[in-house]
């Protein structure tokens, strides 16, 4: 059984959609990677997909969801941004608050370097979870 990742944040539009791709990506084969919204707003953030376009990785079949859509397991890690008490609480294994800024109404610029320190975190969390194995 591959191991499963679980990002949540209040609007799953953004930077837990793109920690979920980055995982997929890096963890391909590897690790299961999954995100959802305690308040999804619905649709992914367009300029989260042009700067992960950036980098070869698509955000186009991605959906904004809440937990309701996800499966009922026991993941084995469950990474929170910036939604603190209103994160649902879903059993895990262990959990992890990332501390990464939102940002989302931010210049371009902005976006860029959230989507460098998520692809960073992300990396070093799916490597964990390959030696934990």
């Amino acid at each position: 059984l591959m191991p499963s990742i679980l990002f949540v944040c209040v609007e799953n539009s953004c930077r837990c959609q793109i920690a979920e791709a980055f995982a997929r990506h890096y963890g391909q084969g590897r690790v299961e990677a999954h995100s959802a919204g305690s308040r999804p707003r619905g649709q992914v953030d367009a300029t989260a997909m042009s700067v992960m376009q950036e980098r070869g990785i698509s955000l186009a079949s991605h959906a904004s969801k809440g937990l309701e859509a996800l499966p009922q397991v026991q993941w084995d890690a469950v990474v929170s941004m910036g939604c603190g008490e209103a994160c649902p609480q879903v059993p895990a294994r262990r959990r992890v608050e990332w501390k990464i800024p939102d940002p989302a109404r931010q210049p371009l610029i902005v976006y860029r370097q959230v989507r460098d320190m998520i692809d960073e975190a992300v990396q070093g969390l799916v490597n964990e979870l390959q030696e934990a194995r």
